[in-house]
Formats: C-alpha cells, sequence, structure tokens
C-alpha cells in the first residue's frame, strides 16, 4: 500500500512532512501519511479540471462498466480494507466488513444509475419549438469525509459523482486516512483514468481552503458536524458552491405502550451500539411510554449486559474503541452531569479497567431534557432513557433540538405510528426498525442536519446541473 498523496495518475508527496495514525485500541502507530496543503491541494483540483473534459465525454455505459469492475475490485479486498479499517477507526472486524460490503454496493448502485440519467421533452406552446431539459455533470467535486465510516462514506460520494461524469479530489479525515487511500488505490487498479479520482491527505484548513476557492471547484460533498458545515457554507459563498452537507443528528426513539418490547429492544441495540455509538444516525434519546419503562428497561438491560468490549480484531468484540481520548471525556461528562441532575445508571456508566479510550456501554434511566445528553450528541456508547406519558409529550420531547436527521419509532398501531412519523421533523425514520440505512434509500436531514441527499436516485441529483433547451425549428 502506497500511503502516499495521489494526484494525477500519481503517487507523490515522498518529501513530505509525515503524520501519524493511530490504532485507537492500542495507541500504536499504525502508518504515517503525508501532510499536504495548498500546493497539493491546487495541483489536485488541477487535475481534476484537465481530467473533467474527457471523463465528462464518456458514455454512460462506459462509466457503468468502469464501476462495475471498481465494485468487484473492492469486494476482491474486503478482508485487506476491514482489517485496514478497525486498526485505524477501532470499530470490531466483522463490523469493518460490512461497511466494506456496503461501501462497495454504493459503488454497483451508481454503476447502474449511470444508465438511468434522463433528460426530458416538454410540451412546446409554440408548434414551432420543441423544449427539452438536458442533465449534465456538474463539474469537479470536492469530497471530505468523516472518520467514523471511512469507507461508506467516501464511496457514498464518489459513486453519483463517477456515474455522473464528474471527476472528484477527496480529503479524509486525519484520524482514518488509510481507508480512503486504499479505496483510491483499488480505483487506479480497477482503471479509472489519471485525473479522474485524486486523494490529498493533511491541513483541513489548508485543503479545504483550495477546494472553497477555486471557482473550478463547482461542488463540495462534506459528512461532519454542523458547526463545520456552517463554515463550509459561509466560504463556499464567494464561488456559489453547490453543497451536499451531512451533518450532525441528535436521534430521538419513541417506544409507545403497544410497541412489541423485544422488537424495540433489538433496535435500540441495532442503533445506539453499532460503530459504539460513533454514528450521526445512532439513538441518543429514548423515549419510552410509562405502562412498559421498567419492563423495557429490564429487558434492555439484560442484553447490554452481554456485550463484550475489546479490541476490534478480538474474536467476539462487540464494542471497540472510541477514537480517541477526547471522545472519552465527553461521554464521561455526559454521564457524570446525568447523574448529577437526578439520573441513575442502570448498567456501565464508566471505562473497563484496561481504561485507554474503551467507555463500557451504558444505560441510564430517569434522563430529563435539562441533561447535556438529551441536548447534545453524545457520540459514544451510552443510551438515555426517559418516561413520557401522553404521545403529544413524546412528539414534543422529540422534535425540540436544532438537529433533524434520524429519528425512530416502535408502535404496532399503524395508525399512531403514521401520525407521529408526519409530525416528526426528521429526513430519516425507522419505524419499528433500528437499522433503516440501505444504499437504495435518500439520506440526508432536516433543519440543521444538512442539505441534499446521498443514496437512492436522489443522491445523483446533486451531481447534476439541469439545462433547458429551446429548440427553434
Amino acid at each position: 500500500m502506497q500511503n502516499l498523496l495521489f494526484i494525477d495518475g500519481n503517487w507523490t508527496g515522498e518529501n513530505l512532512e509525515k503524520f501519524p495514525v493511530y490504532n485507537p485500541a492500542t495507541g500504536d502507530i499504525v502508518s504515517e501519511v503525508p501532510k499536504g496543503g495548498k500546493e497539493e491541494a491546487f495541483a489536485a483540483v488541477e487535475a481534476a479540471h484537465r481530467a473533467f473534459e474527457s471523463w465528462s465525454d464518456t458514455t454512460a455505459y462506459e462509466r457503468a462498466a468502469l464501476l462495475k469492475k471498481y465494485f468487484h475490485v473492492i469486494i476482491d479486498h474486503e478482508e485487506e480494507l476491514a482489517e485496514l479499517m478497525t486498526k485505524e477507526m477501532g470499530k470490531p472486524f466483522t463490523e469493518a466488513k460490512g461497511e466494506v460490503h456496503y461501501a462497495a454496493n454504493y459503488i454497483e448502485w451508481y454503476a447502474e444509475q449511470a444508465k438511468r440519467i434522463y433528460g426530458e421533452t416538454i410540451p412546446s406552446h409554440d408548434k414551432n419549438k420543441r423544449l427539452q431539459v438536458w442533465k449534465k455533470p456538474i463539474g469537479v467535486v470536492a469530497a471530505i469525509t468523516p472518520w467514523n465510516f471511512p469507507a461508506a462514506m467516501l464511496t457514498r460520494k464518489m459513486g453519483p459523482a463517477l456515474a455522473a461524469g464528474c471527476t472528484v479530489v477527496i480529503k479524509p479525515a486525519s484520524d482514518t486516512p488509510l481507508t480512503a487511500i486504499k479505496l483510491v488505490e483499488l480505483a487506479e487498479e480497477a482503471g479509472f483514468p489519471k485525473g479522474v479520482i485524486n486523494i490529498v491527505t493533511g491541513s483541513s484548513s489548508e485543503i479545504g481552503g483550495v477546494f472553497l476557492s477555486d471557482p473550478r471547484v463547482k461542488k463540495i460533498t462534506f459528512t461532519g458536524s454542523t458547526e463545520v458545515g456552517k463554515v463550509l457554507m459561509r466560504q463556499g459563498a464567494d464561488t456559489v458552491k453547490k453543497l451536499s452537507l451531512e451533518l450532525g443528528g441528535h436521534a430521538p426513539m419513541i417506544v409507545l405502550n403497544d410497541a412489541n418490547i423485544e422488537t424495540a429492544v433489538q433496535g435500540v441495540m441495532a442503533s445506539k451500539f453499532r460503530n459504539g455509538g460513533q454514528t450521526c444516525v445512532c439513538v441518543n434519546r429514548v423515549y419510552v411510554q410509562s405502562k412498559i419503562y421498567e419492563q423495557f428497561i429490564d429487558v434492555f438491560a439484560a442484553r447490554v449486559k452481554e456485550l463484550k468490549v475489546g479490541n476490534g480484531m478480538e474474536s467476539g468484540v462487540n464494542i471497540g474503541p472510541l477514537i480517541n481520548q477526547a471522545a472519552v471525556e465527553k461521554v464521561a461528562e455526559h454521564v457524570q452531569d446525568a447523574e448529577k441532575n437526578g439520573a441513575t445508571v442502570v448498567v456501565g456508566g464508566g471505562q473497563p479497567e484496561e481504561k485507554g479510550n474503551y467507555y463500557l456501554p451504558t444505560i441510564i434511566k430517569d434522563a430529563n431534557e435539562n441533561m447535556l445528553i438529551m441536548r447534545e450528541e453524545t457520540f459514544g456508547p451510552v443510551a438515555p432513557i426517559q418516561k413520557f406519558e401522553s404521545i403529544e409529550e413524546a412528539i414534543k420531547l422529540a422534535n425540540d433540538t436544532p438537529y433533524g436527521l434520524a429519528a425512530y419509532v416502535f408502535t404496532e398501531n399503524i395508525s399512531q405510528g403514521t401520525k407521529i412519523i408526519e409530525r416528526l421533523d426528521y429526513g430519516i425514520i425507522g419505524w419499528n426498525d433500528g437499522a433503516p440505512s440501505a444504499v437504495q434509500a435518500p439520506f440526508g436531514g432536516m433543519k440543521e442536519s444538512g442539505l441534499g441527499r446521498e443514496g437512492g436516485h436522489q443522491g445523483m441529483d446533486d451531481f447534476l446541473e439541469i439545462q433547458y433547451v429551446s429548440i427553434g425549428i
């Protein structure tokens, strides 16, 4: 593996200063990568701009065939990618393998969607005119990806961009650049032309500054915090960038009295503890109606006690380390604040004996809206539970946040479920489902959780320009 920058078809950056990538499970250095900056970012944009003319001129079938080949190359390297991801990010190896497949499926899905970019013919108001709508690739796309899903968040952006005929410059998270570099290496193996895909690691401010200020970059696609997303919006305004932003979340889960408790517990387990709770759509607040409150907690606690914490490369591990010590400290702060404000820890509530970047899977009961954990995204394996009486109360609590990415509802009553969902201000809803994400479905949020959608046929839209053509005959 190169562990270098990839610009215009060449691996480069050997002479640049390097920065280390740490294994959060052990603290060991996994590798070192070049610290690129303005010069390297500019070169990557230049290469992508040059390549755009020829790449955008390829047929949809040519792009689809190359993406299909790329899909198979990724699958062939599943074990290598999963091990690399576990070592730099910490998630259990089985989860990492699942993410590799999820990531590859985005490439396969958009290989097919490349052939379904349809225009329109509009009925004319004039017998001597023919009205048409054409769709064209937007141009150079800058993809800025997060550390928590270093494979899937990249292919969810690259897939539609490449299928549409765009070229790509990538800035991966500095905590987890190795998976992205490997995916670019596999793209080279698949045969993408030089300049079509480029990757620059290093200074976020310098690299991102070039992406945002260079008029040749037509679109920014970003997954990360709401705070950074707002900065990108402001900085991209000078060149009127098109933006796709998948930002922060604070997902509520509403469990009604008539819910199947086993199904609800299975749902919160799948959502809350995947990736150690370090996902933007994971359950952050659990609201359980009063009649089943204690029973739900008893069943949930029994399941959580079975979870194994440890190094993701060890067999049977369900919860790996958090990404770094700062993440551990934030989780601990939220739990301590909840206890000070009247909550009770049912399970967990601290670090295991080996400490490090680990935090035990935790359940907190008797939470309330005055606690930090009910107002801020925790990004860790902690589930706070609050009792509610009426459905109106639950909806009000669920919507009382500036975020609107994902929410979950558990009820066997179709009428009640439908009415609740219609009133929830969230872009993604899991109804009796703790894992709603799918490559064929649109992913994105309302309110301050972002702009645009990724995945599904809707995920292609932001990589295309609509051109209206009026033809006089």
